[in-house]
């Protein structure tokens, strides 16, 4: 079957290759369904037969990367944050089975068609925006069958929109109430069964914990990372959120992909993330809505170059948003990264925290994954939040 060559030109490109935005000025991007031919210079660019797109000025970026959400979950928690702002708290609401039971509760009622469902609009707010490839994380079922039917619903939404999604197994996200006094049981049976059971019938592309005082031990996680490894699977980690459970410097060990969160990183965590290339994830939504104040360490991630990736953390809990847009906002207002630090936190950042090396940069040889946006600066997609200033997204090269 033939290609369809396309060709951007009056348009100026934000490559991410090298350092900050990587931009070319009066920039020809020339691609098809399967990868870029040509991002550069109008000057030098090649003469090729292809359909003509006026870029009208604007910018070209890579498609964006929500490289950590839990979009597939049924049930609201809208309930107890009208309680919490009442005066209920945390503990009040888990009393009466509130809390990520509640979630756990609703997502085991529903079937994985209606999971498809629910999710569904939570899946186009972000592609409105210009995400073509979202991680979505289980952890909302904790049993083997009940995490089975979330990886299922997200492999089905990729099947049924033009986006890639990646698939993350996160069983070892809390303690199930058959379990609640048991939670080394609850381990070996996430270890003993649901990783290498999701593992063999490839709906997992990676393994996540929840590392925390309110989640599992260093010493339970790392059962999880042997699981992982046994059965081939990449690793991810949340990570020192709530406190320091120096489970960067775990994860770390085990290579990992990613640690999120990382409100409470200590040096040695960094030091280790940076040696081992693990990106550092921060998640802006729920610092914000969770009301934290203590700021991830920035300073140090700079300090030791260790990548930082930008995400939505959608989930219904803690960061109730779909808007990647919102987090370039929240991490530059409330952490204080540049406008070029957020947008390749979105971008190139972001797709290492994945372990893609095909997508998050325009040059020769990546997937067509691109965003066409209606600004002369790209500060603007930081600075400013509601309107969108996306005029069209390509996935693959099929502008949808």
């Amino acid at each position: 079957m033939a290609t369809t060559m396309q060709r951007i030109s009056n348009v100026n490109l934000a490559t991410m290759v090298g350092d900050g935005y990587g931009i070319i000025h009066d920039g020809v991007l020339i691609f098809d369904e399967q990868q870029i031919h040509y991002a550069g210079p109008r000057r030098t660019a090649p003469h090729t037969a292809a359909e003509e797109i006026d870029g009208r000025g604007g910018f070209i970026t890579p498609g964006l990367i929500d490289c950590h959400t839990h979009l597939v979950w049924a049930g609201s928690r809208a309930d107890e944050f009208a309680q919490r702002l009442h005066g209920a708290s945390y503990a009040d609401i888990a009393a009466k089975g509130g809390g990520i039971a509640a979630t756990v509760r609703a997502t085991r009622a529903a079937s994985e068609d209606e999971l498809v469902q629910v999710t569904t609009p939570r899946l186009n707010a972000l592609m409105a925006e210009g995400v073509t490839t979202v991680e979505i994380k289980s952890g909302y079922g904790l049993s083997l069958a009940d995490e089975r039917k979330q990886l299922r619903a997200a492999r089905k939404l990729a099947e049924q929109h033009p986006v890639s999604i990646t698939t993350t197994l996160l069983a070892a996200h809390a303690v199930p109430p058959e379990y609640r006094d048991d939670a080394d049981g609850y381990i070996q049976l996430v270890c003993d069964t649901i990783i290498p059971t999701l593992a063999s019938e490839g709906l997992a592309d990676a393994i996540d914990a929840f590392c925390e005082t309110v989640g599992f031990t260093p010493a339970q996680t790392e059962r999880v990372f042997q699981a992982a490894q046994a059965v081939g699977l990449p690793v991810k980690l949340h990570a020192e959120q709530l406190s320091n459970q120096h489970g960067c410097a775990l994860a770390a060990r085990y290579q990992a992909l990613s640690c999120d969160h990382l409100e409470h990183l200590d040096e040695a965590g960094i030091q280790a993330m940076a040696a081992a290339g693990t990106v550092a994830v921060l998640l802006p939504g729920a610092f914000y809505f969770l009301r934290d104040t203590h700021v991830p360490p920035i300073a140090l991630l700079r300090q030791y170059q260790v990548p930082i990736a930008l995400a939505t953390d959608a989930n219904p809990g803690t960061s109730p948003i779909f808007s990647l847009l919102l987090m370039l906002q929240m991490g530059a207002t409330l952490f204080r990264l540049t406008p070029e630090e957020c947008l390749r936190g979105v971008t190139v950042n972001a797709a290492k925290a994945l372990g893609y090396h095909d997508r998050g940069q325009l040059k020769q040889g990546m997937r067509a994954d691109l965003c066409w946006w209606d600004v002369d600066d790209l500060a603007t997609l930081t600075y400013q939040y509601g309107i969108n200033p996306l005029l069209a997204c390509w996935h693959q090269g099929s502008r949808r």
